[in-house]
C-alpha cells in the first residue's frame, strides 16, 4: 500500500436541493481495504457513480487509477469492477455462459477466456458443475458469488462493491467477506466496500470512512478513529479479584507508573483501568508478580458501532 489509486477531491453532488455528496476528500491506497460506512441515503451510491464517471459532480474531481472518471470515463472502467447491491444475470443462460459473454464484452481473447473462466469460478469458490446451471436457480449467495467472478474476470486493479451481503445468511456473509479479504492480499487487489452493515465492515477494513447526509464525518483505522473519540483513554481494563481491596490501595501508585495506564479506580473487588494503548497482558502481570489471586480480566475498547453512534449523533 504505497501510492494512492483513488483520490476524491472536494467532491459534491446535488439533486434539486438535496446535496447528495457534500465536498468529500478521500484517498484510498493501493491494496487497501476501505469501508464506506453510512446509513441509507447518505450518498455511497451518488459516490461510487461519480467515480466510475457513471455521473458527473457538480464540482470536485475524482481520480481512480490514476484517470479522471469525468473526463476519462471509459478508462477508469478499464480498471474497475463494479459489483452493484442487486445484480442481474441472463436468466436464460448457464452461469458459464454468462461469465463468458462478460469476458466477451470485455475484449478478452477467445484463446485466453474459457481458461480465465476457469480460474476465476475456482477463486470465488463456485464449483465447476454447478456452473453449468442456469443462474435462475441460483440462490442469492451464489448469485453473489457469480457477480464477483465477473467483476474479477476482467482483472481489475480496483472492486467497488456496494452492499455485497444484503439478503446472504450469516455462514454465507463470512465466507464471502473472507474472501474478499483473500483476494485483496493475495493479488493486491483494492477494494472500496460500501455498506451500512458496521460488524461486517469492522471484520474485513483496514480503514473506514463514516459517510452522514453526504459528509465524511470522520476517517482512518479502528484505532485511530476511537483515540478521537475517547482522548488518551482508548482503552478500558476491568480487573477482578478474589480478595477486597482494601482502602488506600497500596499499589496504586506503582500501578500508575506502567506505560499507557492512565488512570485506576479501586473497588471492593475490581480495579478499573483507563489505558492509552492496549497493554494487558502487562497489567495482568503486574497483578500476578504482586501476589494478587486474579479471576477475571475484561478489556474493553470503543468499537466501530460505538465510534459509529458518537458521529451519528
Amino acid at each position: 500500500m504505497d501510492r494512492d489509486i483513488i483520490e476524491l477531491r472536494g467532491l459534491t453532488k446535488s439533486y434539486g436541493s438535496l446535496k447528495a455528496v457534500d465536498q468529500l476528500d478521500l484517498t484510498i491506497k493501493k491494496g487497501e481495504v476501505f469501508g464506506l460506512l453510512g446509513p441509507n441515503g447518505a450518498g455511497k451510491t451518488t459516490t461510487i457513480l461519480m467515480m466510475l464517471g457513471l455521473t458527473e459532480p457538480d464540482e470536485g474531481t475524482a481520480q481512480v487509477c490514476g484517470h479522471n472518471a469525468t473526463h476519462d470515463p471509459i478508462a477508469v472502467k478499464r480498471k474497475v469492477g463494479y459489483m452493484p447491491d442487486s445484480v442481474g444475470f441472463y436468466d436464460n443462460m448457464t452461469a458459464w455462459q454468462n461469465l463468458m459473454y462478460i469476458g466477451e464484452l470485455n475484449g478478452i481473447p477467445q484463446a485466453q477466456l474459457e481458461q480465465l473462466c476457469h480460474e476465476t469460478i475456482k477463486l470465488v469458490g463456485l464449483d465447476e458443475q454447478v456452473v453449468q446451471k442456469k443462474t435462475s436457480a441460483f440462490s442469492r449467495g451464489m448469485k453473489q458469488r457469480l457477480g464477483l467472478a465477473e467483476v474479477l474476470i476482467k482483472q481489475p486493479e480496483v472492486i467497488i462493491l456496494d452492499e455485497p451481503t444484503l439478503g446472504i445468511d450469516p455462514i454465507g456473509v463470512k465466507d464471502f467477506l473472507n474472501l474478499i479479504v483473500k483476494l485483496s492480499r493475495q493479488k493486491g487487489l483494492t477494494v472500496l466496500l460500501s455498506s451500512h452493515h458496521l460488524q461486517q465492515v469492522q471484520q474485513v477494513c483496514d480503514r473506514v470512512g463514516i459517510f452522514v447526509k453526504g459528509k465524511m464525518l470522520a476517517q482512518g483505522d479502528i484505532q485511530s478513529l476511537s483515540r478521537n473519540l475517547s482522548g488518551d483513554d482508548a482503552y478500558k481494563v476491568v480487573v477482578s479479584l478474589r480478595k477486597e481491596i482494601p482502602h488506600p490501595w497500596k499499589d496504586e501508585k506503582e500501578i500508575l507508573k506502567l506505560e499507557a495506564v492512565k488512570n485506576a479506580t479501586v473497588n471492593s473487588h475490581t480495579v478499573d483501568i483507563s489505558l492509552s494503548e492496549d497493554i494487558t497482558p502487562e497489567i495482568a502481570r503486574f497483578f500476578v508478580n504482586k501476589g494478587y489471586d486474579v479471576t477475571g480480566i475484561q478489556k474493553r475498547e470503543y468499537g466501530l458501532e460505538d465510534i459509529y453512534q458518537s458521529y451519528f449523533k
